[in-house]
């Protein structure tokens, strides 16, 4: 008689495990979880979200790009008057840029910052609600920088100018914030903000020299 074969409790174990993991993936990409390249995908399934049709994504973007405009806009009635006022006499850094280099350079980034937040809102995941809800707080930030460092600096001094450094770290708080919620939902859309926040990095620079020399 042939003796039959021990079963291997080592083996099954590591087949059974490997089985579970493989269904599991399985299951986590029907259900809407990250796809192969790190972007997670739109509308899980069983919530209930259909994509948004085209005529909605594009109105939609349009709506970012505009509120992205306002919001440069708004700085630039703030900034205008005192770019030629206080500040064309003010000490400034060494590494400063001329003034015409700064409209071109936050026409990008404002653009680049809708058409990331749009890429975000239209997955329509679980995680795009906080991700936006960080991304309208780092715009908010965004949009008092400017009063505070030009519009306040005739009335406050210097204290303006260190209230404006105190803003633009917590703004590049929040846009590093916003980089890690848009990146897992949208690569694309955390690389876009990657421009951004250097840039916000240079700006504080500019600005920790104004408010330590004026």
């Amino acid at each position: 008689m042939r003796s039959r074969p021990f079963p291997d409790p080592v083996g099954m174990a590591r087949l059974t495990l490997l089985d579970a993991v493989l269904t599991g993936l399985g299951a986590f990409n029907k259900g809407g979880g990250m796809r192969p390249d790190g972007e997670e995908t739109a509308a899980p399934a069983g919530t209930g979200r259909q994509p948004y049709s085209a005529g909605v994504q594009v109105a939609a973007l349009i709506g970012f790009l505009v509120a992205s405009l306002v919001v440069a806009a708004l700085g630039g009635l703030a900034s205008a008057a005192n770019v030629t006022g206080w500040y064309a006499t003010a000490d400034k850094a060494p590494w400063s840029p001329p003034n015409g280099v700064f409209g071109p350079v936050w026409t990008v980034l404002y653009t680049a910052m809708a058409v990331a937040a749009w890429l975000v809102w239209r997955k329509r995941t679980n995680r795009t609600r906080p991700a936006m809800t960080v991304y309208v707080l780092q715009l908010v930030l965004n949009l008092a920088w400017t009063p505070a460092f030009f519009a306040l600096y005739p009335a406050l001094g210097t204290a303006a100018l260190w209230l404006g450094l105190a803003i633009i770290l917590a703004l590049i708080a929040a846009v590093a914030f916003t980089v890690l919620y848009f990146g897992p939902i949208s690569r694309t859309a955390g690389l876009l903000l990657l421009p951004y926040i250097s840039w916000l990095v240079f700006a504080a620079s500019l600005n920790w020299w104004a408010a330590a020399h004026n």
